[in-house]
This record gives C-alpha cells, sequence and structure tokens, in this order.
C-alpha cells in the first residue's frame, strides 16, 4: 500500500534504537525525509547511516534529549514545521510508588507528559495551515494495563492521553490527528534488559524468563519492532486521516478486555 506521504518531513523522537527507530524506519520506507534523534551521538549517527541505506531516504541526526529545551530546540531547528510529528521518550526507572519523592515525579511528568505536549504546541499551528498533521504518541499498555513499579510511568503517559483528547477534536477538521500507540511486550534491547534482570534476581535463565513472559501473551510470543513501526507509519498516512484520539493497544492480546 502506498501511503502517500512521500516527500513529507518527520520528526521521530527517541528514535536511534527500538521502537522509536523502528517508526523512524517505516516512515522512510515509504519516502518521508526523517530527523531521528538520541542521547549517544555515536549510536544515533550508525542508525542514521543504516536506515539511509536501507531506504534511500533522508535521515537527519540530532543528538539531545528531547525532554529539555535545548533538545527540543536542535530537533526544531532541523524541521521547523514537520508534517509528522511521533513523540517517544524513556520513561522513569521501574519504582514502589511509595518510594517516590517529589522530584522524581515532577521530572517522570515532564518526560512523559510535558514533553510531547511542548512539541505539539510547536508544531500543530504549521500542520493546521497546511491541513495536514499527523501526531503519534508512543506510550505504554500499562495506560490500560497497570503494572506495578510504573505508576509513574503510567499516570504521566495516561496524563498526556486525557489532556489530548479534547485537542484531538478542535484540530480534526483540518486534517490534523493525533493519536497514540500503547505497545506490549515487544523484542527490544529495553525488554531484554529487563528480562536478564529478572532472571539474575530470580536464578532463572535469560530463557526461561522469556518464556515465562511469552506465556502470558495470547499471541505466544513478543512482538516485533518492525510491524509496531508499520503501524505508526499507517497512522501517519494520508490513509488514516479518520481515525484521530484514538489508543491503539498492540500486545498481543494481553490485555483481557471487550473495550
Amino acid at each position: 500500500m502506498d501511503l502517500e506521504i512521500a516527500g513529507r518531513t518527520a520528526i521521530v523522537c527517541a528514535s536511534s534504537r527500538g521502537l522509536g527507530r523502528a517508526c523512524a524506519h517505516s516512515l522512510a520506507q515509504a519516502g518521508v525525509r526523517v530527523v531521528i534523534n538520541g542521547r549517544d551521538q555515536a549510536v544515533l549517527e550508525a542508525a542514521a547511516k543504516e536506515i539511509a541505506k536501507d531506504t534511500g531516504a533522508e535521515i537527519i541526526p540530532v543528538a539531545g534529549d528531547v525532554s529539555t529545551p535545548q533538545g527540543q530546540k536542535a530537533l526544531l531547528a532541523a524541521a521547523p514545521e514537520p508534517d509528522i510529528l511521533v513523540n517517544n521518550n524513556g520513561g522513569p526507572p521501574r519504582k514502589d510508588y511509595s518510594e517516590l519523592e517529589r522530584e522524581a515525579m515532577v521530572s517522570g511528568v515532564i518526560m512523559n507528559m510535558v514533553t510531547p505536549i511542548e512539541l505539539i504546541q510547536a508544531v500543530i499551528e504549521p500542520m493546521v495551515k497546511r491541513k495536514f498533521g499527523r501526531i503519534v504518541n508512543i506510550t505504554s499498555a500499562s495506560v490500560k494495563r497497570p503494572l506495578t513499579g510504573l505508576d509513574l510511568s503510567s499516570g504521566a503517559r495516561a496524563g498526556l492521553t486525557a489532556f489530548l483528547a479534547g485537542v484531538a477534536r478542535q484540530v480534526a477538521a483540518n486534517n490534523v490527528t493525533i493519536n497514540h500507540i500503547l505497545p506490549g511486550a515487544f523484542d527490544t534491547d529495553r525488554l531484554r534488559s529487563g528480562l536478564q534482570g529478572a532472571a539474575d534476581k530470580q536464578g532463572l535463565s535469560f530463557d526461561e524468563i522469556a518464556a515465562q513472559r511469552m506465556a502470558e501473551v495470547p499471541s505466544g510470543r513478543f512482538g516485533t519492532p518492525d510491524e509496531f513501526g508499520k503501524a505508526c507509519a499507517f497512522l501517519c498516512s494520508t490513509h488514516a486521516g479518520y481515525i484521530t484520539g484514538q489508543n491503539l493497544l498492540i500486545d498481543g492480546g494481553a490485555f483481557h478486555g471487550s473495550f
């Protein structure tokens, strides 16, 4: 399927690895000029070269922390008026709610709620004027299915979802959409690191812990970054113009619910 977005420009935050990189790669495959972002300059530049070589698209690496004003300024300097914005950022570390101090809570809310809102504020008016814009926020399955120790991340991402629910309806008539993708267990470095930590803690092998986790997923496997990236690219396509204000849960059926 031709997504009909060739020649458009996208900013994909936190995209030097993992799900963000998968989104950048799928958009590049569709002919989009992509600004990618990460904090590790070497990893970022390597990712940019690999995506460009594989897709033939123009890939612009911008190093920096997207949660900082400096990082956001650098991204917007590379693409002042993007057609597509994919918000993504790391979450606060796993920690019991009772141990969270004020500084940590403020930091978590900035990372997973304030930062994407600030970037949307910066890019949405030109989208409205051009009558085209696609904004996708990568949140988490924990928005719908709370996970112990991820209360801060879940709360901040849920706050983002609620904040943007009304905004999405305000700009819908201008062919600007705002949607969220809620990933479950995807085979990324972050997931593998967490599984290894659990294996070490429980005195089990990595494969044993991985098998236990996969058994919790009706699909019987972890998701692949590529299938996540392609779902993101579709939401950014011209064909998805009637989809807005929605939460796309991609978790292999792990969330047990009808809605």
